[in-house]
């Protein structure tokens, strides 16, 4: 389909569903329903993100009705594609719907930084899964969520050292190629795993989102004599990387950060050029963490046996906006106090309580993982 049509189609139906929820609420819904909004990809390359994601949010929405509350809550679903250009066009809407009153994302820092204009016109308050760009919640940022803005999930300040630890471990005389994709994620995650490679860095390069041909950057790695390539970037991108770098005879690690961390990126890539990929992600499997009593409601829910990336940390966010509810908040102001000033219980057991400009306080674990048989395999916390 033409990207243009596509991502048109992708505001549309963002578009529908926002006010087919204010025609719901006039004319059937009763007082005590609000309406929360989930924003990701939904549709496009990396719409297996936003698809896992929404799992966890329907998951832990099934939990709270099944409690018989009292407020009943229902999702709007915004399709942002991931992509800025689409988040800028759709955020409007969802803004602009005051009976919206907490958006669980957007899940891109791009789509994020994009979206911010409009909901913070709108005093929408925003958690978000797994935008881990660090300016988002950095004051001195020319554009930063405060005062709407929260996030689950480490930033990058945290997961770039963590990738730079585990893409090198156990390699002797380490000699890493440092290749980001140009984007507000990929450029941002190097940033900060640059740093932790003092001293052990071969070359660097920026390739472009959607480049067609990686042969020019594995001449180069080639040529760098490095044992070690960290790939900063989606797993579209990604899996035609590392398809480039087996295919030219680079034997060493290729290892990569979140946005790489989906269920396509070896099949995209070949289950043999993916192998032993070393990838982390400022989240753990939900099955580690959730008790066997959730996961068969998950699967009886879903009909997944193996969560994706982020359930975790979306089921968390998701939560967060509940407890809120559940104690009278439904006002888009009072879930503001509530999430800002509130100390939360996430799935895992830890305390999840937000500094001033929107991350959690003490930090967030990130995971690292591995391509095994084909498959992503959770190894530890990085």
């Amino acid at each position: 389909m033409n990207k243009k049509i596509q991502r048109s189609l992708a505001v549309v139906s963002a578009a529908a569903l926002v006010l087919g929820v204010s025609a719901v609420s006039s004319a059937m819904a009763a007082p005590k329903t609000v309406y929360l909004a989930f924003q990701a990809p939904l549709t496009g390359p990396n719409a297996l993100t936003g698809q896992d994601e929404l799992t966890g949010a329907k998951f832990a929405l099934s939990e709270y009705n099944a409690t018989n509350p009292s407020i009943k809550v229902e999702l709007v679903l915004a399709d942002d594609q991931g992509l800025a250009e689409v988040a800028a066009v759709v955020a409007p809407g969802i803004a602009s719907n005051k009976k919206i009153i907490g958006l669980i994302g957007p899940a891109f820092s791009g789509a994020t930084q994009a979206s911010l204009p409009a909901y913070k016109a709108g005093g929408l308050a925003l958690i978000s899964m797994s935008a881990t760009r660090v300016s988002l919640t950095d004051r001195k940022a020319a554009v930063n969520g405060f005062p709407i803005f929260k996030r689950v999930v480490a930033n990058d300040q945290y997961q770039g050292p963590a990738l730079a630890r585990y893409a090198t471990k156990g390699v002797t005389a380490p000699s890493v190629y440092l290749v980001d994709d140009k984007t507000a994620y990929g450029k941002g995650l190097a940033d900060y795993t640059s740093p932790s490679l003092k001293g052990k860095i071969a070359g660097t390069d920026s390739v472009p989102e959607n480049t067609s041909d990686y042969t020019s950057v594995v001449a180069k790695v080639k040529a760098s004599g490095a044992n070690v390539v960290i790939y900063c970037g989606y797993a579209p991108d990604a899996a035609k990387f590392v398809k480039a770098l087996r295919d030219g005879g680079y034997k060493g690690i290729f290892a990569s950060g979140d946005g790489t961390l989906k269920a396509t990126f070896p099949n995209n890539a070949g289950n043999t050029a993916a192998e032993g990929a070393r990838l982390t992600a400022a989240d753990v499997p939900f099955e580690d963490v959730a008790t066997a009593a959730q996961m068969v409601a998950y699967t009886k829910l879903t009909g997944i046996k193996i969560p994706g990336t982020y359930v975790t940390s979306t089921y968390n966010a998701t939560n967060i906006f509940l407890t809120c509810i559940k104690q009278g908040k439904t006002s888009r102001a009072g879930i503001q106090n509530c999430i800002t000033s509130g100390s939360f219980k996430g799935v895992a057991g830890d305390t999840i309580k937000f500094d001033r400009y929107g991350d959690i306080v003490g930090g967030a674990a990130v995971g690292a993982f591995t391509i095994k048989d084909g498959k992503i395999t959770y190894v530890a916390v990085a």
